[in-house]
């Protein structure tokens, strides 16, 4: 009896290792407390390798302490359980200023503080529980009609806590600066989770639309648009350019919606241009703030002489955007740009290949377009059958559910893409 015993949990034992195999290669892992074996998603194999863990078959992992209280052991198995299930009374999460955040569940009141969180929260069709939004947003009206008809908090920078407060949310949804999150965070009660998001970035997008559509509870339509997004930036842009050797790689300068103020290493613009092909001539230059952004000596940028010059416009300028028809501004703006002194020598500008972009397109969900373009703008014979304003409209309609024709409205892009082959 003892031996039947005995050969029951040696084969349960192996059944469970069978079952904690290392999980298929991710290119992130999933922010999750819960996530046991670090993958890009929470499910069975977390649990079994939470249960080998205690049993001393697996090393301790972070994320194995789903109830995130230092210690792993059965309750973390059940709350892992309950995420899968989608019915755990809160969730710990690792938000993109490396801030370790408690969320209870379920989130029923969201107050969001910047545009692409904003659209984020749509794409998981969470936006009936926003209950307050930034002046930003609120000013938005064409791509948030109804997001913009809710109060207004404030700046994003300096939003009204009182304001916040009479809102009464369980989740805010601010920028990714850590500073942002703690000043907030210092201010508000406990019950109040202020969660720190960068939404902008290609190398972080689908981690935290992910993430979000676990706090959100809608993992379905959050992994549905990761998987559109991944596969149309791999299989559409990435795999194109990767056999480009470095040498003849394009050389280009990413202006950052000021003058002589450029992209850097860790930011939107850098990472759309690197996805694309491009060589991002200012990626390693000294920053002056927390942001991915560096200033630019006009003298040095002269001599680097780039072959292409992209600049992002705010919408905010008047120059472009949704609300936006007449493409007469954002082509003066195109003028002053290359009239730049001592440019009129650069290879970008000699060779008229100097582009102006909305930063809606860099920043933000559909940063994936940006990345079209500027595929466009380096390779226009690579690319000529890639149709940005296509995808463009289908992420529109698809994932933002909005009634808006690129046809008839909206100033994105100057001048505008090559010709669709």
């Amino acid at each position: 009896m003892k031996t039947k015993t005995m050969l029951v949990k040696i084969a349960m034992t192996m059944l469970m290792l069978a079952l904690a195999l290392p999980a298929a290669a991710s290119d992130y892992t999933l922010g999750v407390f819960g996530n046991a074996n670090e993958d890009d998603t929470i499910n069975m194999q977390d649990v079994t390798y939470t249960e080998l863990i205690i049993l001393e078959y697996r090393d301790r992992t972070e994320l194995a302490d789903g109830k995130h209280d230092g210690k792993i052991n059965m309750q973390d198995v059940t709350q892992i359980e309950l995420v899968i299930l989608g019915r755990e009374k809160e969730i710990t999460i690792i938000d993109s200023a490396d801030r370790t955040v408690t969320v209870n569940k379920p989130v029923e009141r969201i107050v969001v503080l910047t545009y692409p969180d904003a659209e984020a929260i749509k794409i998981v069709k969470a936006e009936e529980r926003v209950v307050g939004v930034s002046s930003d947003i609120k000013a938005r009206e064409t791509f948030f009609p109804e997001l913009s008809k809710l109060p207004a908090v404030g700046v994003t920078s300096n939003p009204d806590l009182e304001r916040i407060l009479e809102l009464n949310p369980d989740i805010i949804f601010t920028g990714k600066l850590k500073s942002m999150g703690t000043n907030l965070e210092n201010k508000l009660p406990d019950t109040i989770a202020v969660t720190c998001w960068d939404m902008g970035r290609l190398e972080v997008m689908t981690k935290n639309i992910r993430m979000l559509g676990y706090i959100l509870g809608n993992t379905e339509d959050a992994l549905e648009f990761c998987t559109f997004y991944q596969e149309y930036l791999d299989e559409m842009i990435k795999e194109r350019v990767s056999d480009i050797p470095d040498g003849e790689r394009e050389r280009v300068y990413i202006e950052y919606s000021e003058d002589y103020r450029a992209f850097a290493t860790g930011s939107s613009g850098h990472e759309i241009c690197v996805a694309a092909g491009g060589v991002n001539i200012a990626a390693d230059l000294p920053r002056f703030s927390e942001k991915p952004i560096v200033e630019v000596d006009p003298e040095w940028l002269i001599v680097e002489n780039p072959d292409v010059i992209v600049a992002a416009v705010r919408c905010k300028t008047g120059l472009c955007g949704y609300g936006e028809d007449d493409p007469e501004a954002i082509g003066l703006e195109r003028e002053r740009i290359m009239s730049r002194h001592g440019w009129e020598g650069m290879n970008a500008v000699a060779g008229n290949r100097t582009y102006l972009i909305d930063m809606d397109l860099v920043g933000s969900t559909a940063n994936f377009v940006g990345a079209t373009y500027m595929a466009k703008w380096l390779y226009p014979d690579l690319f000529e059958d890639l149709d940005p304003e296509a995808f463009h409209q289908e992420y529109l309609t698809r994932f933002q559910r909005l009634d808006y024709d690129l046809d008839e409205s909206g100033v994105f892009v100057c001048p505008s893409a090559p010709e669709v082959a």
